[in-house]
């Protein structure tokens, strides 16, 4: 289906759906048909034995699509209950229209009070759709919390209601759905932030728009399509090691040299020809035993990295760096080279204390790095993940990651994560992330695209591995063996 992977701010989807009335020769009620037919068809798809529903219908047109559903139910012989918040005669038009066929087939309407009076198989959301943009409160709240304690699935029409449609925040509460089906324009705000925990599946269907209204609104953002492996190119029988670019890890200070290992580690099952770890002396024992193809050099001061960066296709630096004068000095040397990078963990936060940009390099901050970036608070980072990741290739040039659920990738266009999963929120993910995207980087690929597949395949490799045994207990160098298979798909 066309426009999957195009993502949209409210305020873009509200534009698509006025061009797709104005100039598809459509009514807005047919319109609103449509979306009701096409929620209807995904619940007898996903529950097929369901014979009741419970559907909640609040205001505007996301309440008409609840009327729609519930009309087509009740038309299938199913049993319906509307339990609608606002009154039907304060309805736009279209929604209106919608409410009365509901009526006149019968189904049970009733003012939401304080809960369903009656069993149900499935719930339909059809509360408060994508122009939310205040906390929800009163009989709202009330609602949202009753979908919640309910025994039975959720789906959700559109967004789940509560959720803010751009930046994936809730809004005071939101409806946990199951599933969630929504219409023309998929927005932004379904795959970042607290949103993957309140969506469940979630469903999209372009109602037949023509394709003008498309190329009249550009998307905000897009979803990293599943075919982004096409960016890579199948390897000549004859190549060698040195084509296959040269990675130079720095990182390991004192008692930290896990992390540089596992960056060096999955450099290597990303593909690149050789990698070497700059790492404090008393680690490289530790260096070679963990991974013999790995090349390891102790580095006392700054001036004896400047060989290896002579040597190197691409530098990863942070990764068990540390913040004193030793990690200060091998940033500075990592900056003066030029040399295209791959800025992680405590580079980050030396590179908060002085501010530096570049156009070469890679910044992958999780939330919290983000924030000491962009001198703001964490929570800030995470109210509009959208914003922070713009503001941070604004300002620091380059490709800037922000990692998290949902994670995102700025060159300035925004991209989009929508695999991963809770399993990875552990010790050296990042670590494992910036190897891979140094390998791809250091084998040829664009920064962009590199930074891209690298997030897709890393998030990909912890939903095989958890797939396969679970989310808790994963750790990072369970990925590395799903990466490596990842990129020969």
């Amino acid at each position: 289906m066309k426009h999957e992977y195009d993502l949209y701010t409210a305020e873009q989807t509200r534009e698509l759906d006025r061009l797709a009335i104005e100039q598809g020769d459509i009514s807005g009620y047919d319109l609103m048909k449509r979306a009701g037919q096409s929620a209807f068809d995904q619940i007898r798809k996903q529950w097929p034995e369901a014979k009741q529903l419970a559907i909640f219908c609040g205001a505007g047109n996301n309440a008409g699509d609840g009327y729609v559903v519930a009309r087509l139910a009740r038309q299938a012989g199913m049993a319906v209950n509307v339990y609608y918040l606002t009154d039907p005669e304060k309805l736009s038009a279209e929604a209106h229209q919608a409410w009365q066929a509901c009526s006149d087939n019968e189904v049970s309407i009733e003012h939401f009070v304080s809960g369903m009076h009656r069993d149900t198989d499935v719930v339909v959301d059809a509360l408060v759709g994508t122009g939310l943009d205040r906390d929800l409160e009163g009989d709202w709240l009330t609602a949202v919390d009753c979908m919640n304690v309910c025994p039975w699935p959720v789906i959700a029409i559109d967004i789940p209601s509560g959720l803010h449609a751009d930046s994936g925040q809730v809004m005071g509460a939101a409806v946990q759905a199951d599933s969630t089906v929504s219409f023309i324009g998929l927005n932004r705000g379904l795959f970042t932030g607290q949103a993957p925990e309140y969506t469940g599946e979630i469903v999209f269907d372009d109602l037949q728009v023509d394709e003008s209204c498309y190329r009249a609104v550009a998307s905000e953002a897009q979803l990293i399509p599943d075919d982004v492996m096409n960016y890579l190119y199948p390897r000549a029988r004859d190549i060698h090691k040195g084509v296959c670019g040269h990675v130079l890890v720095i990182g390991g200070n004192k008692g930290m040299p896990g992390a540089a290992i596992l960056a060096g580690k999955a450099a290597l099952r990303a593909g690149a020809g050789l990698v070497n770890i700059a790492t404090r002396p008393e680690h490289v024992s530790a260096v070679v035993s963990a991974q013999p193809e790995l090349m390891v050099h102790g580095v006392d001061d700054a001036m004896a990295i400047k060989p290896l960066l002579a040597k190197a296709s691409v530098a990863v630096i942070g990764p068990g760096l540390g913040q004193d004068r030793w990690a200060q000095a091998l940033l500075g040397k990592v900056l003066e080279s030029r040399l295209p990078a791959v800025v992680d963990a405590d580079a980050l936060n030396l590179l908060a204390r002085d501010p530096a940009r570049c156009e070469n390099w890679v910044l992958t901050p999780h939330a919290a790095e983000a924030a000491r970036l962009l001198e703001l608070s964490t929570a800030e980072i995470k109210a509009d993940r959208f914003n922070a990741v713009l503001q941070l290739q604004h300002q620091f040039g380059g490709v800037a990651l922000l990692k998290g659920a949902g994670t995102l990738v700025s060159s300035p266009q925004i991209s989009v994560c929508r695999h991963g999963n809770p399993g990875m929120a552990t010790a050296g993910m990042g670590d494992v992330l910036s190897g891979i995207i140094a390998a791809l980087m250091a084998q040829g690929l664009p920064h962009t695209q590199a930074a891209e597949l690298s997030v897709w395949t890393h998030a990909m490799a912890g939903d095989m591995e958890a797939s396969q045994r679970g989310e808790r207990g994963l750790v990072a160098t369970d990925l590395l063996p799903w990466i490596r298979q990842l990129l020969n798909a």
